[in-house]
Order: structure tokens, then sequence, then C-alpha cells
């Protein structure tokens, strides 16, 4: 490796205190040099680049749309890591928009980066399931893990890969998640309510509210529901309270009301005192 192109340090934490990337951390551990460009698409850029004299680029999340110019640097082109099987689910946010649309299956495909976002032809596919009760979190852990051995067979067979084309009309979209992404609309069917709680966990979150409060979910569980009742009311299910929903029951496992800790469901009712007929928004 002969350098490291990364975000700019920006305001983190409490205090807002100029932040490196972790990137730039462990590439300075490493005695690497580098570069924080605030748009590589800025004149001068390519020039300072082409100094490296890299054979190829490696672009895993950088977070910006490369032009032709920076793209052609290296000799053998930029090769880019992306988070699902594409066509389907490019853009930025493809391992939460995988499990909050029910896949089952994702994976990880390099591909040999042109301007467009995540279009370029792939070099390696690698499938992987999702488990039933894994959260983008979980999934984004493992996913790491097998994009760097993946990135790493690239590497190694570049010379012997035939890139293959993308069929653009196979293509679904990934875009940056909105904390409104994670309102929960009980006139939903309650198995999509619980992967949008498995999709937005870490972040934004799965949230609802009521007279209690605005409350986030962390983990749920779709159960049979009892008799009808309208969506977003507290129902009994066999002893338990759960959230009757546009089909079925959304029974809450993990919840966080606003400002306080994480709790089970049970406790949470207990110190809210709710009770079957109660509404959520």
């Amino acid at each position: 490796m002969v350098g490291v192109i990364t975000q700019p340090d920006r305001p983190a934490h409490r205090g807002q205190r100029l932040t490196p990337p972790p990137v730039k951390q462990r590439a300075l551990e490493a005695g690497l040099p580098v570069l924080q460009p605030p748009r590589l698409r800025d004149a001068g850029w390519p020039e300072r680049l082409r100094e490296f004299g890299a054979d190829v680029a490696v672009v895993i999340a950088f977070g910006q749309i490369l032009p032709r110019a920076v793209l052609d640097v290296p000799t053998r082109g930029s090769i880019n890591v992306h988070a699902s099987l594409l066509p389907r689910y490019r853009g930025a946010a493809p391992i939460a928009w995988a499990i909050m649309r029910g896949e089952t299956e994702t994976g990880i495909t390099t591909i040999q980066m042109d301007e467009g976002m995540d279009t370029g032809a792939m070099l390696l596919r690698v499938p992987t399931p999702i488990g039933p009760d894994e959260t983008a979190g979980d999934l984004s852990r493992r996913l790491a893990a097998l994009g760097a051995d993946v990135l790493i067979d690239t590497l190694v067979r570049l010379d012997t890969l035939t890139p293959i084309p993308q069929l653009h009309e196979d293509a679904t979209l990934a875009p940056r998640l909105k904390k409104t992404d994670g309102d929960l609309d009980w006139q939903r069917p309650a198995r999509d309510l619980v992967n949008v709680v498995r999709g937005c966990h870490p972040w934004p979150g799965a949230l609802t509210a009521n007279a209690a409060g605005k409350l986030s979910v962390w983990r749920a569980a779709a159960v049979t529901a009892g008799r009808r009742e309208s969506p977003g009311t507290l129902v009994d299910h066999g002893g338990e309270l759960a959230i009757s929903t546009g089909d079925g029951g959304f029974l809450p496992l993990e919840v966080q009301l606003e400002n306080k800790r994480r709790m089970s469901w049970p406790d949470y009712l207990r110190g809210t005192r709710l009770t079957a007929g109660a509404r959520f928004s």
C-alpha cells in the first residue's frame, strides 16, 4: 500500500471536538501517508493522487461519487467493495434496506468502478444468508469481515477475473437512511415492522409514541394477533400485551423511553401501567 485517502476530520462527541476518522488513525499507526480532500472533484486532486504511482485503488464507503479523472489515476483502475449482491441495493445503506425489505440473502460484490453509483462491472459476487433475527449492526460486522476476504481474493485474481456488466434493469436502490425511516406505521403487517426494527438497529432506531412519551423499539417479534383491534392498539396475546398491526401482532422485546436506559417490554409496561386498549401513534 502506498497511501490512504479518507474524509476530513470532523466535529464529534459531546464536546464537538475535531476528530479524525478511524481510517486515518489506523493509517498513521501503520506509517502510511494520508490525504483528506474535502471533495475529490475539486481541481488538482487527480494530479496529487497520480504522485502516488498506484497500480490500483480500493474504495470502500468513501461517501463521494468519484469522477472519471480520479478513477483512472491508478494504472489498473479503481475497485469498490459493496455490501450487497449487485445490481440490487445500490446506494449508501444496502445492509439496512435489505433487512427492512425482508431479504433472506445478501452478500459482497467487488466491481470495477465507473462514474455511476455502484454501476460498474462485477468482478466477484459472494452471497451470504441473512439470519431471521439479525440486525443491521450484526450484519454489518459479518459483511465487513467477508468483504475483506473477497477484496483480497479479487486483488489476487485480478489478472484472470472477467468483469461482468450489471443488468441495470434489475437494479434496486438503497438510499441513505433518514430518521423517519424508523417510524413504525401500525397499518403495515407485523412482520414488516419487525424488519424495520432490525434494519434500523443501531441507527436511526425504530420509533413510536403513546401517552407515556416517545418509545424506541430495539428488538421485537411478530405474533399471531387475537381478536381484531384497530392498528396501534395494545391487545392481549396469551397473557402478554402486543400491539395490533395491519396484519398480526407486534410484540416488543427491548424498548427505550426517551432519555432513559433500555429495558424489557414487561418492565416498560409495569413502569407506565399501560393496559390492553392503550394506543400507540
